[in-house]
């Protein structure tokens, strides 16, 4: 019987202990929060998808296949870091590529993305952060 009573007045006293200092005020909120649209894509209902279709038609526009010396295209990988910053400016963050001549076309055609309606949360513009591999 002793070791009934001490197993309750044990898990009664670390309840007590548990809710000490504990305030709660208000309710939880959630921010919603949205990603750039890119221009045109305003009115469509899959907003992420009409962005990696546009990006991926501005990519084809604006990506010039850089040459070696022999005059052969040269392929290979980037992988370019970006930001879509509070005003829809597309920044380059890094690139990372073994041919600095890709980096360099890759460079080019982020800085050439249209000025978009930016990322928001809790309806403020905040910049949102892409990583995208490429293969040329």
């Amino acid at each position: 019987m002793k070791k009934l009573f001490l197993i309750f007045f044990v898990f009664i006293g670390i309840q007590a202990f548990a809710q000490e200092g504990v305030k709660v005020e208000g309710n939880t909120i959630t921010i919603k929060e949205t990603t750039p649209v890119w221009p045109g894509c305003e009115n469509n209902s899959d907003k992420d998808e009409c962005f990696n279709k546009m990006f991926m038609q501005h990519l084809k526009k604006t990506y010039k296949y850089p040459k070696n010396d022999k005059g052969e295209y040269i392929r290979g990988k980037a992988t370019v870091s970006l930001e879509i910053n509070e005003k829809g400016k597309a920044v380059v963050k890094s690139i990372e590529g073994k041919h600095p001549e890709i980096n360099a076309e890759v460079k080019k055609m982020v800085e050439a993305m249209p000025i978009m309606k930016p990322g928001m949360r809790g309806g403020k513009p905040v910049a949102i952060k892409y990583t995208i591999p490429l293969n040329f």
